[in-house]
C-alpha cells in the first residue's frame, strides 16, 4: 500500500527523544512504531491497550505529587528509612 498521508503530532522533547532510543533497539523507527500502533488499532477496532480510571485515592495521590503537595525529600534510601522507623 502506498503511503501518501502525513500526521503532524506535537509531543514533549524528552518523550520523543526516549521513544526513539527504545524504537531503535526494537528494530523500529518512529514511523514504522507510530503505523504498527496504528495498524493495530484498527485490527480491534479500539486501543490495543487497557485504559484505567485510577481510584479517587491513588488520583489525589497523583495530583498532589504533580502539584508537589505535602511531599518530603530525601538524599538517599537510608535516611528515608531511618526516618519513618525503619
Amino acid at each position: 500500500m502506498a503511503k501518501a498521508e502525513f500526521i503532524r503530532v506535537r509531543v514533549c522533547e524528552t518523550l520523543k527523544a526516549n521513544t526513539e532510543v527504545l524504537f531503535s533497539r526494537l528494530g523500529l523507527s518512529m514511523t514504522e512504531a507510530i503505523t504498527l500502533f496504528l495498524t493495530q488499532c484498527e485490527l480491534r477496532q479500539g486501543l490495543p491497550f487497557e485504559i484505567r480510571i485510577p481510584y479517587e485515592k491513588t488520583q489525589k495521590a497523583l495530583d498532589d505529587v504533580h502539584e508537589e503537595i505535602d511531599m518530603t525529600s530525601y538524599a538517599n534510601s537510608e535516611e528515608m528509612i531511618k526516618e519513618l522507623g525503619g
